[in-house]
């Protein structure tokens, strides 16, 4: 049985199916099968009125964008309702949220990853493949009493060490747009200073980039990188 909360993502392809609810019912019951009771709720809910064929989804941005700032699944009801093209896959993937999709039970956490990865594209694969074999390699240099870890002399380049910050600056201001729309709602309701927005935030259950409950200070540098 299913345990946590959920953002759920629903696709129709007409607006009379929207209007009428012609198959949103049926993907809310296939959601609810797939759960099987347990202690879980659906944090929020996404309907699209879409083609399959287009990439352009508003809804399911604000899905992936809900998924990513409470941390938690995405669920669809069948893979079909996102999309059969490889490429928006892969772009599903990058988007740093786990997709739990009813018709494909099996995936889900870093294994069911690997294998939508293998839907989206073979060549993900070898990844994997390299992957697995660096590990074994590690794992039987450590088995022979090599340490492994630490500093082994090794100094970083001046590129290498501003790539790695070029990296955590863009997953900061990734992360500040997806609150933007939030912060914007709450200054708009009145909560404007970072001690009351800090609250609204952690009362809403949005977590800070690194789990933890929102501060003032917190606030104050995610504003800066919004405006």
């Amino acid at each position: 049985m299913a345990q946590g909360a959920f953002v759920a993502y629903y696709r129709v392809s007409t607006a009379r199916q929207g209007a009428s609810g012609l198959g949103l019912e049926a993907q809310k019951e296939t959601v609810a099968r797939y759960l099987n009771g347990g202690d879980w709720s659906i944090r929020a809910e996404f309907v699209e009125v879409e083609s399959g064929r287009k990439s352009e989804r508003p809804e399911l941005g604000r899905a992936l964008a809900t998924a990513r700032l409470h941390r938690i699944p995405l669920i669809v009801a069948n893979v079909s309702r996102l999309t059969r093209s490889s490429a928006f896959l892969h772009r599903l993937l990058e988007a740093g949220v786990d997709v739990r999709f009813c018709d494909l039970p099996e995936i889900e956490g870093p294994t069911g990853r690997f294998l939508l990865q293998q839907m989206a594209s073979v060549a993900e694969l070898e990844a994997g493949m390299i992957a697995s074999r660096t590990k074994a390699a590690l794992q039987a240099a450590k088995k022979r009493g090599q340490k492994l870890g630490g500093n082994r002399g090794v100094v970083m380049s001046d590129a290498t060490r501003e790539a790695g910050r070029a990296t955590r600056t863009a997953k900061a201001n990734g992360r500040a747009a997806d609150l933007a729309p939030i912060i914007a709602e709450l200054r708009a309701a009145g909560v404007t200073s970072y001690g009351a927005l800090a609250r609204a935030l952690n009362k809403r259950g949005i977590p800070t980039a690194r789990g933890g409950e929102w501060s003032p200070m917190q606030v104050s540098r995610v504003l800066a990188k919004v405006v």
